[in-house]
C-alpha cells in the first residue's frame, strides 16, 4: 500500500494558494469540498499530500482537521502559517517550529484548572517529536542556504535581521492579540511562549484525540503589542510564502522523514 498522505492545513488563503500552485506544478490534482473548505489532493515536492484552507480560529481549525482525519486519512498533519512573537527573544523573520500547543484563552474555573481541556487532564498538547525534528533540520537549512538568496531590498523592508529558529510552547486563542498590556499578561502567565496564533492548539487538541501526530510551523510576522508596525499582506506574498515554500521543499524531501510515513 502507498504511505498515507501529509496533511498540510493553513489558515489564511494567500497561504493556501501559493501553496496550492506548487503543488498544481508537481502534477495531477483533485479536489473536494468538504465541510464548506476545498481539499485539494496531489504531490508537493514529490510527497503525497492533502492541503487545505482552515480559515481562521480554532473551530474553523479544528474542522479543518477532523476533515483531514475522516476523508482522506492522513498519516500526520502539519499545520503552516504566521504567528506574532510572544517572547521578547522573539523578532520579525523568526521561525518557531511548535514542541507543544496550548490554548491561553481556555479557563473553565473553579471545575478545572486555568487552561485545562475540561475532561482530558490536559493543558497542552505534544507534536510528534520525529516530525518536528525533522522540521527543525529543514529550517536550519533554509536559514544558512536559502534565506541569503532572498533580495536584500525585501531583507531590509521588514528588518530581518538574522532570523533564527526557536523550539517550545505555542499558544493559541480566539482573540487578535495586538496590544503591548495583553502581551504582557500572557508574558507574566505563560512565560515559555515562543508564539501566539488562532489555530494550532485546536489542530493539536483533535490529533491527539484522534491519535495523528502533528506539527506546527509558525514564521513570526510581527511582535503581536503596540509596536507591531508590518504589512501584513506585503509580508504574507515576499517573505512568508517563500519561507514555506523552500522549509516544506526541504522537509518533504528528507529521506528519513519519507521512510517514516
Amino acid at each position: 500500500m502507498p504511505p498515507s498522505p501529509l496533511g498540510i492545513l493553513v489558515p489564511l488563503a494567500e497561504e493556501a494558494e501559493a501553496l496550492f500552485a506548487l503543488m498544481k506544478q508537481d502534477g495531477a490534482t483533485q479536489t473536494r469540498r468538504i465541510g464548506g473548505r476545498d481539499y485539494h489532493s496531489g504531490h508537493l515536492f514529490g510527497r503525497a499530500c492533502v492541503l487545505t484552507l482552515s480559515r481562521v480560529g480554532k473551530v474553523a481549525a479544528a474542522t479543518a482537521t477532523a476533515g483531514l482525519i475522516h476523508a482522506y486519512e492522513v498519516g500526520a498533519i502539519l499545520n503552516v502559517g504566521v504567528a506574532g512573537g510572544a517572547a521578547q527573544t522573539v523578532k520579525v523573520g523568526d521561525i518557531v517550529v511548535g514542541e507543544a500547543m496550548l490554548q491561553h484563552d481556555l479557563d473553565a474555573r473553579p471545575i478545572f484548572p486555568r487552561y485545562e481541556v475540561p475532561l482530558t487532564g490536559m493543558s497542552s498538547f505534544a507534536a510528534d517529536t520525529g516530525i518536528a525534528a525533522g522540521l527543525a533540520s529543514a529550517v536550519e537549512a533554509f536559514l544558512a542556504e536559502d534565506l541569503p538568496l532572498l533580495p536584500a531590498e525585501i531583507r531590509g523592508q521588514f528588518t530581518l535581521s538574522a532570523p533564527s529558529l526557536h523550539r517550545g510552547l505555542i499558544i493559541s486563542g480566539d482573540q487578535f492579540v495586538n496590544g503591548h498590556a495583553a502581551v504582557a499578561a500572557l508574558r507574566r502567565d505563560l512565560p515559555e511562549a515562543l508564539a501566539i496564533e488562532m489555530e494550532s492548539g485546536a489542530v493539536a487538541q483533535v490529533c491527539h484525540d484522534y491519535g495523528v501526530p502533528c506539527a506546527v510551523l509558525r514564521i513570526i510576522s510581527d511582535s503581536a503589542d503596540d509596536n507591531a508596525h508590518v504589512d501584513f499582506p506585503a509580508f504574507l506574498a515576499k517573505v512568508a510564502s517563500y519561507y514555506s515554500h523552500h522549509i516544506l521543499r526541504r522537509f518533504l524531501q528528507q529521506a528519513q522523514f519519507l521512510q517514516q510515513a
